[in-house]
Formats: structure tokens, sequence, C-alpha cells
């Protein structure tokens, strides 16, 4: 194992199409919840608790060996509403495309078969990272930067915001991203004896519904 495949598979600049997304701080802009550093730190908490949780447990379950079709479908009953499921999927598909560019695997391969539209994002991290030779900790880490790291990139695009201070954000939640890591991970060894109901299903109401609007914007600068 390469740990230093971790800091490839959770660069930004690895072409798995994150940077298109804003992880539902656009339309939290707009809806006066992010107006500066204190409310994207209040944003970016909840959702790590909350989507971070639940992706982190499914990227370290897949890294675990669960059946991705299993995890897929967890995933699918986690996210009601129809706009993050798309996007989810269609972050899956980017990310497949890059990873198996990157780490070549039957197994990759084999879940791009079955799943030609996608599988879900955090599904396909796990798929990416057991590919890369990485721990499902590290799966789990790497997701729950993601789940934060979204919305403040975002963030300083859609309010000027200082990008030191949006750094300055990130750097405050470091503690929680370790617990909530932890805590995906204790949830993803249930997997195997308990199966997927074991792994959390922690719920954002506002994230769902602000990405039902969101996707009906005629302009938008993100895709979700």
């Amino acid at each position: 194992m390469s740990r230093a495949a971790l800091l490839v598979l959770a660069d930004g600049r690895f072409p798995a199409g994150g940077h298109a997304h804003s992880g539902g701080a656009e339309a939290a802009v707009k809806a006066g919840r992010i107006t500066g550093a204190e409310s994207l730190e209040s944003f970016c908490r909840g959702r790590l608790h909350t989507t971070g949780l639940v992706s982190a447990a499914l990227a370290a379950a897949a890294v675990l060996g669960a059946d991705p079709r299993e995890l897929d479908a967890a995933a699918d009953a986690r996210t009601p509403s129809p706009a993050l499921r798309a996007a989810a999927r269609k972050l899956g598909r980017q990310l497949m495309r890059a990873a198996r560019a990157t780490w070549p695997s039957d197994e990759l391969d084999a879940v791009a078969r079955e799943f030609p539209k996608g599988a879900h994002q955090p599904v396909v991290l796990g798929l990416a990272a057991r590919a890369a030779g990485l721990e499902p900790l590290d799966a789990a880490y790497c997701a729950v930067y993601e789940s934060v790291s979204g919305p403040s990139s975002a963030t300083v695009r859609l309010l000027s915001l200082d990008p030191f201070d949006a750094t300055a954000v990130l750097a405050r939640l470091a503690p929680e991203l370790d617990r909530v890591a932890d805590r995906a991970l204790e949830a993803a060894r249930r997997v195997t004896d308990e199966g997927v109901d074991a792994l959390p299903s922690a719920s954002a109401p506002l994230l769902e519904i602000g990405a039902e609007a969101h996707a009906a914007w005629p302009v938008r600068l993100f895709a979700s």
C-alpha cells in the first residue's frame, strides 16, 4: 500500500468532476443561509455530520468488500432527493472513469459495466480506494473531507469569500472530521454481520429541499 495514493484521490485536481458541484452551497447562499465564514462553518458542520458521515461509511464499507449493488441501493435509500441521486450518480460515473485510468482493476471494470449510468459516488470512491490499495479509514477520510471542502471552495467563488478564511473553516473542523471518519469506519465494519442497515442514515432535509430547488434554476454556476 502507498499512503500517498490517498493524496492523489483526495486532491481537488483529481479529474473526478467535483469542482462542478457546490455540495448545496449555491442554494444555501441564495437562501441567505451562507453569508460569510461563520455561517459557512455552520453549514459545513451540518453537512459533515449528515452527508459526510453517510458517504464515509459507504466508502469504507466498499473498501471492506461489501457488495457494491447493496451499497448502491443503500445510498439510494438514504438520498430522498431525485436531484441529489442524479448528481451522485453523475459524480460516480466521472470518478469511475478517472479511477479506472489511474488504478486499473477488474473490480472497477465490472462495476462500471453493471452501472453504465454511474453508481453512487461514495460507493465508487470506496472501490477506487480499494483499487489504490488504501485502507477503509483512508476512504472515510477522503469522503468526509470532500463533504466540507466542496462547499468551502464553492463559497469562495459564490461570495468572493477570502480563501484564507474558507481554509481556516476547514482547519477548525479538522477534529470533527477525525471523529466522523472513526464513526463511519465503525459502522462500516458492522456491515459484514448486520448488512447495510448498519450504515448510518443521518439526514439533512434542507440540503434535499435546496437541491430540488437548485435543479430547477434556469441559470446556475454549479451543477448541484
